[in-house]
C-alpha cells in the first residue's frame, strides 16, 4: 500500500511538474559538481595539505542535500508554502541579524555563522523569502492600503540592505535593492516613484562613504579601480580576464587552468573564468544559455499566470537569479566591480547551493500544473 502510495506521488509529481525547468536545474547542479573537483582539487592538495576530494566531497554532501531540499520544496502543497513564507523570513531575517554579534570575520567582512558542520552566510537563504514576502505584499488588492503596503516592502528592504551594509556587503545589498525596483516596477508603480527611491538609497550609500570612510572607503576604492585599473589593485580581475583570453573557444583542458592557482576564492567569486580557462567560452556560453532558457519558460508561465501573487513570484526569483548570474559573469570579465557574488548552481559553498535549491523549489513549485481538485 505504501509502495503504491509513494508510486503515484511520484508519477503525479512527474506529470505536473515542468520537466524542462526541472532538468535545466538538474544539469546546473551537475555541472556544479564537475566544475567543483576541477577548480578545488589542487587547492586542497598543494595549499592546505588536505586529500584531492576535500573540497569536492563537502560540495558533493550539500549538492545532493540541495536536490532534495528542492525537490521536497516543489513537492509541498501551495497553500502550505503561502503559510510559510513570513515566518522562515523572520528567521532568516534573524540569521542575519545575529551574523553582527556572532559572526566569523573573514577579510573585512562579517558575512557568516560558524554552525560547526558548515559556516552558514544567512543572506542566501533570506533572498528568496525575501522576494517572497515582497511579492505578498505587491499581490495586496486593498486600494486603501496600496501605498502602506509598498511603504512596507521598502521599510522592510531598508531593513535588511542597513544590516548587510554594516557587515559589509555591497554586492548583496545593491541586488536586493534592483530586485526590488524591478518588482515595484513590474507591479505598476510609478517611474517616478521608483527613481524617488533608488536616488534616496544611492544618496544613502553615498554619505556613507562620507560619514565613515574608514569602513565603507573600500567601495570608493573599488570604483576608483574599475574606472581606472592603474589607481589600485586589480589583479584578480585582470588574472581572471586574461584566464578567459587563455581559455578561448575549446579552453586549455581539464586541469590546466592557472586562475584557480593565482586567485584566492577562485572556486566561489571567480568560477565562470576557472571554467572558461579550462574548457572554454563553448561551455560557458552553454551555462549562460541554461539560466536564459529557464528565465524564458519562466517569463513564458507568468505572462499566462493568472494570480497576481505566483506572478510576482515568479517574476522575482527568476530576475534575482538572472541579475545574480550576470553580475557574476560582469565581475570576472571586469564589466562590473569587484563585488564578491557567487554562481548559482555552480560556485562552491554550502550557502550558496542551499539558497539556490530553495529558489529553485520555489520555481518548480509555482510552474507546477495545478487542477480545480488538487
Amino acid at each position: 500500500m505504501e509502495k503504491k502510495v509513494f508510486r503515484d506521488l511520484i508519477l503525479n509529481y512527474w506529470r505536473n511538474v515542468d520537466k524542462k525547468i526541472l532538468i535545466s536545474f538538474l544539469v546546473l547542479f551537475t555541472l556544479g559538481l564537475f566544475f567543483s573537483f576541477s577548480s578545488t582539487s589542487t587547492l586542497a592538495s598543494e595549499r592546505l595539505d588536505k586529500d584531492n576530494y576535500f573540497f569536492f566531497s563537502k560540495h558533493l554532501i550539500f549538492s545532493v542535500f540541495a536536490i532534495v531540499l528542492m525537490v521536497f520544496i516543489s513537492l509541498i502543497n501551495l497553500n502550505i508554502i503561502k503559510k510559510s513564507i513570513i515566518p522562515l523570513f523572520f528567521i532568516s531575517l534573524a540569521l542575519l541579524i545575529l551574523v553582527n554579534f556572532y559572526g566569523i570575520e573573514i577579510k573585512g567582512s562579517r558575512r557568516w555563522l560558524n554552525l560547526y558542520i558548515f559556516q552558514l552566510q544567512p543572506v542566501e537563504i533570506l533572498k528568496p523569502f525575501f522576494i517572497l514576502v515582497t511579492a505578498t505584499l505587491l499581490s495586496l488588492t486593498d486600494k486603501k492600503k496600496f501605498l502602506l503596503n509598498y511603504f512596507l516592502s521598502f521599510l522592510i528592504l531598508f531593513i535588511v540592505v542597513i544590516l548587510l551594509i554594516n557587515q559589509p556587503d555591497i554586492g548583496q545589498s545593491i541586488l536586493l535593492i534592483i530586485t526590488w525596483g524591478t518588482l515595484i516596477f513590474l507591479s505598476g508603480v510609478n517611474v517616478f516613484l521608483i527613481l524617488s527611491m533608488a536616488l534616496i538609497f544611492f544618496a544613502f550609500l553615498a554619505s556613507l562613504l562620507i560619514i565613515l570612510p574608514e569602513k565603507f572607503g573600500y567601495i570608493a576604492k573599488r570604483l576608483s579601480t574599475f574606472l581606472d585599473p592603474e589607481k589600485g589593485d586589480s589583479f584578480q580581475s585582470e588574472k581572471a580576464l586574461e584566464a578567459i583570453r587563455q581559455g578561448g573557444l575549446k579552453g586549455r583542458g581539464m586541469g590546466e587552468g592557472i586562475l584557480k592557482d593565482s586567485v584566492p576564492e577562485a572556486h566561489t567569486d571567480y568560477i565562470i573564468a576557472v571554467i572558461t580557462e579550462e574548457f572554454g567560452s563553448m561551455i560557458s556560453i552553454l551555462i549562460i544559455f541554461i539560466f536564459l532558457y529557464v528565465a524564458f519558460r519562466v517569463t513564458k508561465i507568468c505572462i499566462n499566470e493568472k494570480e497576481d501573487y505566483l506572478k510576482i513570484s515568479l517574476a522575482g526569483l527568476i530576475t534575482i537569479l538572472i541579475y545574480q548570474t550576470f553580475i557574476h559573469i560582469g565581475v570576472n570579465t571586469t564589466l562590473l566591480p569587484t563585488t564578491g557574488m557567487t554562481l548559482p548552481f555552480l560556485s562552491y559553498g554550502g550557502s550558496s547551493l542551499i539558497g539556490s535549491s530553495i529558489l529553485a523549489g520555489v520555481i518548480l513549485n509555482y510552474t507546477k500544473n495545478r487542477y480545480e481538485n488538487d
